[in-house]
């Protein structure tokens, strides 16, 4: 399809096509050619523009009432954790009772009360502060994708594990809050990846002991960290994401677990594979690796 040039008004943008019509910037024929991608109900953007979540919220922003925002999974991605929304995922709204919304189909809507200072501008749109955040993901999530998100919010210092306890505290007795309890107490800033996140939850259900993320080890004048340890009994676990495929990674990591190996420790390496297809062996393994170094569930 031949592309003409685009208006600069509309370069690089999200618009209301009927405005653009209005307007005569463009014609219908041209509003729906190559150089535009509908994301919503009425609703355009340069075709340009990168496909992703923080794009829908943009689409949505562009119709919402009088108090109402970008909570949950969408504003935790507009906070800056990536894995919490797809492009394809709905948007996820709060919005006052009885007001009228348009665009459900493309947005999960949640009719709720926010309380003073829960909403703030995040990327030029109303989004509920991380704190805030952190009480719907929990709400709304199952537990681990959960405290996926609340891992990455932790490590990127949204929010402090002093403020989530604070939270959990002060809402005992309402909806959720043991929910919320739980998840906040198993979050943790140190994991790398919304994977290391699964995999620990993954050990605690099975009843292993809670390890410790990248805990500092002194070896040989160095100091590593692996990703996942339990010190007392010198058993860690390195992870082995997509990325540590590239020659460079292989080869710091075998160095690291040489390191590591050499100083007594027991290192296991799981792999995404393993953690997809094989994750009962995953737990055998590290509970084997566990109890030869003395350990058993009536030492926690």
């Amino acid at each position: 399809m031949r592309r003409t040039r685009r208006p600069q008004q509309l370069a690089w943008q999200v618009f209301r096509g009927a405005d653009a019509l209005r307007e005569g910037l463009l014609t219908l024929e041209q509003l729906r050619g190559a150089n535009w991608q509908r994301l919503a109900y009425g609703v355009y953007a340069d075709s340009r523009l990168d496909r992703d979540h923080g794009l829908r919220c943009h689409a949505l922003a562009l119709d919402l009432p009088e108090h109402a925002g970008i909570a949950g999974p969408s504003a935790a991605y507009l906070h800056g954790v990536e894995h919490a929304a797809s492009f394809t995922d709905p948007v996820h709204l709060i919005v006052p009772a009885g007001t009228r919304l348009n665009q459900r189909k493309e947005a999960a809507v949640h009719r709720m009360v926010l309380g003073p200072g829960e909403m703030a501008l995040q990327h030029g749109l109303p989004v509920t502060t991380p704190l805030r955040t952190s009480w719907d993901i929990v709400l709304w999530l199952d537990l681990v994708p959960a405290v996926a998100v609340l891992d990455a919010l932790l490590r990127d210092k949204r929010v402090t594990a002093e403020q989530l306890a604070e939270l959990a505290a002060d809402r005992v007795g309402r909806h959720g809050a043991a929910r919320a309890a739980q998840a906040f107490a198993l979050a943790d800033g140190g994991a790398q990846s919304p994977q290391e996140t699964r995999l620990r939850l993954g050990l605690i259900r099975a009843g292993l002991p809670r390890p410790e993320l990248q805990h500092p080890v002194q070896v040989g004048g160095r100091l590593l960290h692996p990703d996942l340890s339990w010190p007392r009994y010198r058993v860690a676990i390195e992870y082995d994401g997509e990325w540590h495929d590239s020659p460079d990674s292989f080869h710091l990591d075998r160095r690291r677990l040489n390191l590591l190996v050499g100083a007594g420790w027991t290192v296991l390496h799981v792999t995404s594979r393993r953690m997809r297809t094989d994750f009962a062996g995953v737990v055998a393994e590290v509970r084997a690796a566990l109890t030869a170094a003395d350990w058993s569930p009536m030492t926690d």
